[in-house]
């Protein structure tokens, strides 16, 4: 992403770099009006400029209105969205123009005559108007999804040009309403467990804004009897495995050698030995500390299994299958000791220090282990929502 960011950065500078001159020879005549405009306010006097500006300007201009002649001259209704464009083009390039008008050189004088472009704007934008009028109404008689978005869209045109035509906003909500695909995502129980209604619930709380788009929406209930769902996604629940608890218990031997007082070192006769300075020599004596540690390890686990289902309700099909699945554990460490504490090391000790505690009941676990059930649910939905349009 970096990398193609950087890129468009260079793409950008280069074109800015571009002359005004250059931008003529390439055909594009309003990208040089610009530049030109740019030199000219900075120096009003600079006759290439000026030159440029010229030619650019009635080039483009010529150009517009010879298409815009053309496209009446057609008649084909479904033109006058192009020929609004034209007729804004002229309007703002002479805007643009007029900023550093007149244009003076040493043996001429530019002013361009002024044209009132808004009559012609008004008339496209209301004949452009009634077209896409026209024709979401054709589309909305089609009957579907895909022709009730179209027509979406073209009653929204009909609001950008013409603001209060008709009922024009009674179609635009009609049209997105049509058009919009509905998803009812349910849980079912197939287990030999009967799962709470808060189970069920916090298991759907899948984070429907994140799912939807400009044409789906997700529901994890059911609205009423007059909304029809165009998919159903099930969440099919078909196995929970509680297991048993356990207990295991290892016994652990720890020793440590210490220091344990010293005794004289004696010569053949008996005596206490003297070391070079004149003191007494003494030999360090040592014990062996020995303690039994019984480790308890407790341990439960957690597991459900089952599959998400998306079908489609007209017509009736299977879409997509996914396995779904989580886990969760219980484990925790405890100990005793026997004998000396002196010979367990410092880890040892902590643990020494940990109690048995009772174990999770299972209800606690499996709702647990549907955070990690919920993940994997949401997961799937994200994964396959190409599927769902």
């Amino acid at each position: 992403m970096k990398k193609v960011a950087y890129l468009l950065t260079i793409v950008l500078v280069i074109t800015s770099c571009v002359s005004s001159k250059k931008q003529l020879q390439k055909g594009n005549y309003d990208a040089a009006i610009e530049k030109s405009v740019k030199k000219l306010m900075k120096k009003p006097d600079n006759k290439e400029e000026i030159l440029t500006l010229d030619k650019a300007y009635n080039i483009a201009n010529e150009q517009d209105m010879s298409r815009v002649k053309y496209l009446k001259l057609e008649s084909n209704p479904n033109t006058w969205d192009e020929i609004l464009n034209h007729y804004l083009r002229l309007k703002n390039r002479q805007t643009l123009v007029r900023t550093v008008l007149p244009l003076r050189m040493p043996r001429r004088t530019i002013d361009y005559k002024y044209f009132d472009y808004d009559r012609e704007i008004v008339e496209a934008k209301h004949k452009a108007a009634e077209f896409f009028f026209a024709h979401g109404q054709k589309l909305m008689g089609n009957n579907n999804k895909e022709s009730y978005r179209e027509a979406y869209y073209e009653f929204r045109k009909v609001k950008e040009y013409w603001g209060d035509y008709q009922n024009i906003d009674q179609l635009i909500n009609e049209s997105h309403y049509l058009g919009m695909s509905r998803v009812l995502v349910t849980i079912e129980n197939k287990t030999h467990l009967k799962l709470s209604e808060e189970f069920k619930k916090d298991l759907l709380a899948i984070n429907q804004a994140a799912l939807n788009s400009e044409w789906v929406e997700y529901y994890t209930r059911h609205l009423n009897d007059d909304v029809n769902y165009d998919f159903l996604v099930y969440i099919s629940l078909k196995i929970i495995n509680v297991s048993p608890e356990s207990v295991k218990e290892k016994d652990i031997l720890e020793k440590k050698k210490v220091e344990d007082g010293f005794d004289y070192a004696l010569d053949p006769n008996g005596n206490v030995m003297k070391d070079t300075a004149g003191n007494d020599i003494k030999i360090t004596k040592y014990k062996i500390l020995q303690c039994t540690v019984i480790e308890t390890t407790q341990q439960k686990s957690v597991n459900i299994a089952g599959d998400v289902e998306i079908i489609q309700t007209n017509p009736e099909k299977l879409i997509k299958k996914d396995p779904i699945g989580a886990e969760t554990y219980f484990e925790h460490l405890s100990a005793r000791a026997i004998g000396d504490l002196g010979a367990l090391s410092s880890d040892t000790r902590k643990l020494v220090g940990i109690d048995a505690v009772p174990f999770p009941d299972d209800v606690s676990m499996i709702m647990q282990c549907s955070e990690t059930l919920k993940l994997a649910i949401r997961d799937i939905l994200q994964r396959n929502r190409r599927y769902i349009y």
